[in-house]
């Protein structure tokens, strides 16, 4: 079954921690075992899950591979090693450059290529359907899709990094220079505005995931253009700005919108935090995806938005996932809720199959 993922930091890891997606899942771990005092306690030092033949083997298709540079405070000199960190346009600029060029190379790789219209879509979706998952140049696609626009220094650069291969802008992480985001209430700034009129102009996809409550509700006035979640769960399960509210999700479904989920405890549950962890499985997941068909009548409008190795590891996801391959088996947990067969292929790939061929350029 194709699975398609919203949101896979794989750029970021690369040049921030080192993590080679050439590589399994398990060969990073063991790599990474034996260099502790480089990772210390940090996002890397989280127990990796992600990797090219994690991917092939669990049959994902598509990702959308993020840009997202890291923003800096300014008078904390612990956080000079993070070298996709920003303190300024010009910084974010630069590591959001690095990591787009980052894609571009990985398309280079036996099998992997930048889905950036929608030949690149048919072509990559007919390569993947002929092909077998123990193919180990299986097609893989990649969607770029930044998270945090403060790498555009100016909506007027916009234009530039949609010729460049970018097809999906997030506004926010926390505020950035165009909105409030997560933890960072506020409305769009002028300059989100003339931003999200340029990316309507020029194709772009408008990701609303992180958007503070206000600057969301703006996002949808100001923008006519297609727009996702690419990973939000809902926050009627875990009550933080960081989720969707059940007004957030039905307005998304009203734009033919999709919401991805994102399986990592601390997002499914309020009960579960890293000082007090239990097991969760996927079921928790489920409810998540539940919850939304349920407000929206139909199956149509959520996804995966994995966010895999994002931040957290293996330890802090639903004890059923080992590798990012294992995200295969909500399937099996879907058709367990009784969810049908159209339903569970519309949630693990369908769903955002059918947004990216109605909203890329031709």
């Amino acid at each position: 079954m194709l699975i398609i993922d919203g949101h896979e930091d794989i750029a970021y890891n690369a040049l921030q921690w080192g993590r080679d997606i050439r590589l399994s899942a398990y060969a990073t771990r063991e790599s990474e075992a034996q260099d502790t005092e480089r990772l210390g306690a940090s996002a890397a030092g989280s127990i990796a899950m992600n990797g090219l033949p994690d991917l092939r083997r669990g049959g994902f298709g598509i990702v959308f591979g993020v840009i997202f540079t890291f923003p800096l405070s300014a008078d904390n000199d612990e956080e000079q090693h993070h070298s996709q960190g920003y303190r300024t346009a010009d910084e974010a600029y630069r590591a959001g450059q690095q990591q787009l060029a980052y894609y571009r190379a990985l398309a280079q790789e036996p099998g992997v290529s930048l889905v950036l219209n929608q030949s690149d879509l048919v072509r990559v979706l007919h390569a993947w359907e002929q092909s077998s998952p123990d193919d180990q140049q299986r097609p893989l696609g990649i969607v770029p899709l930044m998270e945090g626009a403060d790498p555009i220094r100016t909506p007027g650069e916009a234009a530039q990094w949609f010729a460049d291969g970018l097809r999906i802008v997030g506004l926010a992480w926390t505020g950035t220079r165009y909105s409030g985001g997560t933890r960072a209430p506020g409305p769009l700034t002028p300059a989100g505005k003339e931003l999200l009129k340029e990316m309507e102009r020029i194709g772009l996809i408008l990701d609303t995931s992180h958007l503070a409550e206000e600057s969301f509700w703006e996002a949808l006035e100001h923008f006519s253009g297609p727009v996702i979640a690419s990973h939000s769960n809902c926050r009627v399960f875990t009550p933080t700005d960081r989720h969707l509210s059940d007004d957030m999700i039905r307005a998304l479904a009203e734009r033919d919108g999709v919401i991805g989920i994102v399986p990592v405890n601390i997002f499914l549950t309020s009960e579960w935090s890293r000082s007090k962890p239990f097991p969760i499985g996927l079921e928790q997941v489920v409810r998540h995806i539940d919850h939304i068909c349920q407000l929206t009548g139909d199956a149509l409008h959520v996804g995966i938005g994995s966010d895999i190795d994002g931040g957290f590891g293996r330890d802090e996801t639903p004890t059923e996932l080992d590798t990012v391959a294992d995200i295969a088996r909500l399937a099996d947990v879907l058709r367990s809720a009784g969810y049908p067969e159209q339903a569970v292929a519309s949630i693990m790939g369908g769903n955002w199959r059918r947004f990216l061929q109605r909203s890329l350029p031709s």
